[in-house]
C-alpha cells in the first residue's frame, strides 16, 4: 500500500511538474521576443519618417512646377513684341512677397527667375524656381523651358 501511494504521488508530481513547466514563458524568451519587436518597430518608424520626408519633397516639387507653369502662362498671355524686354526687365522675377501677393502658397525662401536663352523668334524662355529644403541648408530648384513665337503675322 505504501508503494502504491508513493507511485501515485510520484505520478502526480510528474504531472504537476509538467504542468508547471509549460505554464508560461521564461524571462529569456520574453526578452528575446521584446528585442525582435523593438527591431521591427524601429524599422517601421524609420520607414514612416522617410515617407514623411519624401511626401514633403514631392509636395514642394509639385508646388514649384505649378508656380513655374503659372509664370509661363502669364508670359504666354503677354504681347510678343515687348516680351523679351519685359523678361530682361525682370517683370516675372518673383520672390516670396510677390508669390503670396498672387494668392499662391510660397515655399521656404522661394524665388522665381525668368531668362531668355534664345532670341528673337522663336523666343526661348526659361523659368527657374528655387527654394530651400526643410533644414534651410540645401537649395532645390526646378526649371521649365519653352519656345515662343509670334503668331500675329500668320
Amino acid at each position: 500500500m505504501l508503494i502504491k501511494r508513493s507511485k501515485e504521488k510520484c505520478s502526480q508530481l510528474k504531472e504537476r511538474k509538467t504542468f508547471i513547466q509549460f505554464r508560461g514563458f521564461t524571462l529569456t524568451e520574453l526578452l528575446f521576443a521584446l528585442a525582435i519587436l523593438t527591431f521591427v518597430l524601429c524599422g517601421l518608424l524609420n520607414v514612416f519618417v522617410n515617407c514623411l520626408f519624401l511626401n514633403e519633397s514631392s509636395r514642394n516639387t509639385t508646388l514649384a512646377i505649378s508656380h513655374a507653369q503659372y509664370i509661363m502662362e502669364n508670359i504666354k498671355n503677354s504681347d510678343f513684341a515687348t516680351l523679351e524686354a519685359a523678361i530682361l526687365n525682370e517683370n516675372w522675377n518673383w520672390y516670396v512677397e510677390d508669390i503670396t501677393s498672387h494668392n499662391l502658397v510660397s515655399l521656404p525662401n522661394e524665388s522665381i527667375i525668368t531668362n531668355v536663352f534664345q532670341s528673337p523668334d522663336p523666343l526661348g524662355v526659361s523659368v527657374r524656381v528655387e527654394w530651400s529644403d526643410r533644414t534651410g541648408r540645401n537649395q532645390q530648384y526646378r526649371e521649365l523651358q519653352t519656345l515662343l513665337t509670334d503668331y500675329s503675322g500668320y
